[in-house]
């Protein structure tokens, strides 16, 4: 059940009776609020408990709900305004409130099929899980039929219920050695349920790196190049989460070669489509008993197998249980513990609650908790971490278990998803409190005075809804003179044009901004056009709390004043961009010192020199990007001891520095969490110096990513020994930088690229690097020589080679690395790529390598 509700309106009591209700006579009533909110919290904590399920008590909760978010908007109100004179105003709301909660007596949308959700939740192949086994043999079975050279089975299915693990196994095939060394080349194509097939071929060729710039128009070429090739070449497409026959049938067509060694790996739901797409087809079922004996392959079998009958076959079920499981010492009173609670473990609706913050902890960390343990639990899917920290950076889930969080969703009225379909109906609901669309369609559909949340995956106003406000005869005469010489009757049109689409504009944010005053969150996940400028109603929403405006442009890039009205706000993010000149600057207000809850603050690429800003009271700071001291203080810095995200994009240069003691310079950060520090600036240098003192202020930071030039790395001495993922790219370096970074005792990533080092040899020394897993090495265009000792990177697992093309060959130290599973090597001389491919004087070598890859891009994006 939703206790959010009632919990965030306990905080607010708490803090407003410790700020102001006393001064306004309103004390007793706030804690007599309190006291019922506390009684009805511990109501629906007991009929969670009891799994209690009937209408009255589902009635009663929604009743709950309603009330405490109007008690939590009345007390922020009253807490936002309290300087106010209108006192009577709000302590009567107060009391108001509390005698229509103490008077409530509890004795007696489906899945989206938006394109964009469905490649959030599309697995990646190179995304594995190492903690799945029990698969070892299906996939011999598997691997056998697709080696079988005498097989007529072209077209081989994994076929089983949602969460079986058909997606994991087909990862495990498409990995194997012994297929890696079968086929010349192998692809994979997510499909799913609303796919496009001209983005499922694009994705097959360019696995199989044939995508050429001429394939963007036709499909009719795309469909030609991918049989041809499949005919020619020895390869393994793996076609992932196909739904039904009519999706091979369109699918077909690429696939029509008869005479061929390529074969097509399937996984669906439907055992009816291997028969339907080769008649001597193989087909590959899975069970849920056959999960279930995965995960309880041990002496606690019995127990195992007795557990999971509570999970009524359910694939999903049973890995929540087997991740649960792993939490646990395996040990059989540990089981038992589990077993004699698998009914309520199962219904995972409290896990939020199972686990209170540390004292100290911030919010974000409990959060992170969270996901922490729904991963644990298996019910998300981890699909990115962070390489210097390993937290999580993105995550996925199941389609199924989606489809029970939207249900949940519907059932309790917490999220509605909206999109041009349901958009009628939306505007018929009275009281809907979080909104998320996926499709565009008109804001002013939304009636609700009592939204919290409105989020946006589609363009603030793409396109085609623009020429829909213009009358056809103006849309069609625009697009027939725009390619015109001056013409004053064109000019006219134009000016017209941009006149009706600004107030359209402007109506939208009027409408938002004017009638969702109780707002707590307002995001736009898409760039678009947004209008003339950012208008001066957007200091309205004061209960702001995450605002985030990221590449929307405006013609004018002046942020209003307005904006210091919301100082609620938590996270703020002002990376606009001009629509008149991408490069121009924005002005932003000296406002943002008002904010003193800001803990996540996103300035624009490039602030106007108008206005120094002024941060220094900005203590609870997490996150600041895009800071330079040519738009700010640093001497703010020192303050935001809660800092543990530094970007600096521009100039940074200290003032008053003692240049000749350099030891004497007071520090520049004193957070010790700051763990992620980054400099881009591409139009000048930064002092080294001046670097030399920041560095030595982060003695914590795990991260390091330096797009500047500098000219010389600074010792050993001023970096942090926990630095995990360094990456650099135009410093310049005049001197070899290996001597400095193999020093770095829990280096795991290295990315040296375009011109980070202008230098011609490279060194890596005995013992250097003992943790590096990964290294990556491009666009350094006077590299020639690199020589690594037997013992140097005893860990390395991926190395990288690209566009380094006056180097002449790979160093003959890399073949004693044990450890390396991964070579990839891209654009460089065919004499380079000759010596390590097989019968080159280099592939020797190199022939414990698992996976070594050759690539050309014609773009380099190092």
């Amino acid at each position: 059940m939703d206790f959010s509700a009632v919990s965030s309106a306990l905080k607010a009591i708490g803090e407003l009776t410790q700020e102001v209700t006393s001064l306004w006579g309103v004390d007793e009533q706030v804690e007599d609020l309190a006291s019922e909110l506390r009684w009805m919290q511990s109501y629906l904590k007991v009929a969670d408990a009891r799994k209690v399920d009937h209408e009255v008590i589902r009635t009663s909760v929604v009743k709950i709900r309603e009330l405490t978010y109007d008690a939590e908007d009345v007390i922020e109100t009253f807490s936002l305004k309290v300087a106010s004179k209108r006192k009577g105003g709000f302590s009567n709301c107060i009391k108001r409130s509390a005698y229509q909660v103490s008077q409530f007596g509890v004795d007696g949308e489906g899945p989206s099929s938006s394109t964009e959700r469905l490649e959030s939740r599309r697995p990646y192949p190179h995304v594995m899980d190492d903690n799945i086994v029990g698969l070892d043999k299906h996939i011999k079975k598997l691997v056998t039929v697709l080696l079988d050279e005498q097989s007529e089975s072209r077209v081989v299915s994994i076929c089983g219920m949602g969460g079986l693990g058909k997606t994991t196994l087909a990862k495990k095939i498409y990995h194997h050695s012994q297929v890696v060394g079968h086929f010349t080349h192998l692809a994979w194509a997510y499909v799913s349920k609303n796919f496009q097939k001209r983005k499922v071929w694009k994705d097959i060729l360019s696995d199989l790196n044939i995508l050429g710039e001429a394939d963007k128009e036709k499909v009719e070429k795309l469909t030609e190049k991918l049989s041809d090739f499949l005919e020619k070449n020895k390869c393994l497409v793996i076609l992932d989460d196909i739904w039904d026959t009519k999706a091979w049938d369109s699918l077909k067509p690429a696939f029509s070669a008869r005479e061929t060694e390529s074969k097509i790996l399937l996984t669906s739901r439907n055992k009816e489509i291997i028969s339907h797409a080769d008649k001597n087809g193989f087909l590959y079922e899975l069970h849920s008993h056959t999960l279930a004996i995965n995960y309880f392959e041990d002496e606690n079998t019995k127990l195992g197998e007795d557990m999971v009958k509570n999970c009524a076959g359910l694939p999903l079920a049973i890995v929540v249980l087997g991740g649960i499981l792993a939490t646990k010492y395996p040990s059989l009173t540990e089981w038992l513990k589990v077993s004699a609670d698998i009914n309520s473990i199962m219904g995972c609706r409290s896990i939020v609650l199972s686990k209170q913050g540390d004292e100290g902890q911030i919010e974000e960390d409990v959060a992170e908790g969270y996901l922490m343990e729904l991963a644990e639990r298996c019910m998300i899917q981890v699909r990115e971490r962070d390489i210097a920290t390993l937290k999580m950076r993105s995550f996925q889930m199941h389609d199924l278990m989606r489809d029970v969080c939207l249900s949940k969703a519907k059932e309790e009225n917490f999220l509605y998803i909206a999109d041009q379909s349901n958009a009628c109906q939306l505007s018929t609901i009275e009281r809907v409190h979080r909104v998320s669309v996926h499709k565009y369609f008109p804001i002013q559909g939304i009636k609700s005075s009592h939204l919290r949340l409105l989020l946006f995956f589609d363009e603030f106003f793409p396109c085609k809804e623009q020429e829909k406000v213009l009358p056809l005869t103006v849309t069609n005469y625009v697009n027939n003179h725009s390619n015109e010489d001056f013409n004053l009757r064109f000019c006219f049109v134009v000016a017209f044009v941009n006149c009706v689409l600004i107030t359209k504009f402007r109506g939208v944010w009027k409408y938002m901004f004017n009638n969702f005053n109780f707002l707590r969150v307002l995001d736009y996940e898409r760039r678009g056009d947004a209008g003339w400028k950012l208008p001066n109603d957007i200091g309205k929403p004061i209960h702001l709390r995450f605002l985030r405006l990221r590449n929307l442009n405006f013609r004018i890039s002046k942020l209003p004043s307005s904006l210091g009205n919301l100082s609620c706000l938590q996270t703020l993010d002002l990376r606009i961009i001009s629509k008149r000149r991408s490069w121009e600057s924005i002005h932003v207000p000296n406002v943002l010192w008002r904010m003193q809850q800001l803990r996540h603050l996103y300035l624009p690429y490039r602030c106007s020199p108008e206005t120094k800003l002024k941060l220094g009271t900005l203590g609870n700071l997490q996150t600041l990007v895009n800071f330079n001291t040519k738009n700010c203080y640093v001497k703010h810095l020192i303050n935001m001891t809660n800092l543990r995200e530094l970007e600096i994009r521009g100039p940074f240069n200290i003032e008053d520095f003692n240049t000749e003691e350099l030891d004497k310079n007071p520090p520049i950060i004193q957070s010790k969490y700051l763990h992620s520090l980054s400099i881009f600036y591409y139009e000048g240098r930064i002092d080294p110096r001046h670097l030399v003192r920041l560095l030595s202020s982060c003695q914590n930071i795990s991260k390091l990513n330096l797009n500047v030039e500098i000219r010389r790395l600074p010792e050993y001495d001023y970096s942090s020994s926990n630095l995990a993922y360094v990456h650099l790219r135009g410093c310049k370096l005049e001197e070899d930088p290996i001597p400095t970074l193999e020093k770095l005792p829990n280096l795991r990533a290295l990315k040296l690229h375009v011109r980070a080092f202008i230098g011609k040899e490279m060194f890596c020394a005995t013992e250097g690097f003992p943790k590096l897993e990964s290294l990556s090495l491009a666009c350094l265009e006077n590299l020639e020589d690199w020589k690594v000792d037997e013992r140097a990177m005893p860990s390395l697992r991926q190395l990288e080679i690209q566009k380094c093309r006056q180097l002449k060959k790979l160093p003959d130290g890399l073949s004693f690395i044990a450890t390396l599973q991964e070579l990839k090597i891209g654009s460089m001389p065919k004499t380079f790529e000759d010596k390590v491919k097989e019968g080159g004087e280099d592939f020797c070598k190199f022939q414990h390598v698992p996976s070594i890859t050759f690539h050309h891009c014609r773009h380099c994006k190092c």
